[in-house]
């Protein structure tokens, strides 16, 4: 079980926090949101980051049983693929899908699974790991440029970045004689 949590949220929580600080590099707006985070603040930013960054694209599963859903039938044995990427821009749950909004509430993301079985065991240490960095970041975020084009890993699957150039901006410090 410990090589299972450690294998299996190192790539999507390396990529949800690569992807987050790139997503608020493009959105600094919401890097004003953080620093007046206070704790529902920081829970509310970090649901929202892990919706917008969708690390794992899909999932497949094969039913064991003959099931209806959304008026499709499905046969037992079929392969079931869900789309997490697509329900995390479900404009029918999400207003405003395509916009990082980290004061986002309600968001019922499905970066973790909708629950049952399936769910991530990973998913508190995941939310923690990200939470824990971001804030460490925070004072240095603001200052952090991109520096070239980040390089995305080839993949259906996974939803990362193999490459993300930035870098730190001079701090200007004025001094004013007296």
């Amino acid at each position: 079980m410990f090589l299972l949590l450690v294998v299996a949220g190192n790539e999507t929580t390396r990529q949800a926090i690569a992807l987050s600080v790139q997503a608020l590099l493009g959105h600094p707006d919401q890097i004003a949101v953080l620093n007046s985070a206070d704790d529902r603040g920081w829970r509310l930013a970090v649901e929202e980051l892990l919706r917008w960054t969708t690390p794992l694209h899909h999932f497949r599963r094969t039913a064991t049983r003959d099931v209806e859903l959304g008026g499709k039938r499905i046969a037992a044995g079929a392969k079931v693929v869900v789309w997490y990427t697509s329900a995390n821009r479900d404009e029918a749950v999400f207003p405003g899908p395509y916009q990082l909004d980290l004061r986002r509430s309600p968001n019922p993301h499905t970066t973790f699974g909708r629950g049952g079985p399936h769910r991530c065991l990973g998913e508190h240490l995941a939310r923690l790991e990200l939470r824990v960095l971001l804030r460490e970041l925070l004072p240095t975020l603001s200052r952090l440029e991109p520096d070239g084009e980040p390089g995305r890993i080839r993949s259906n699957f996974t939803n990362g970045l193999k490459r993300f150039p930035v870098r730190l901006a001079a701090l200007r410090v004025v001094v004013v004689a007296p």
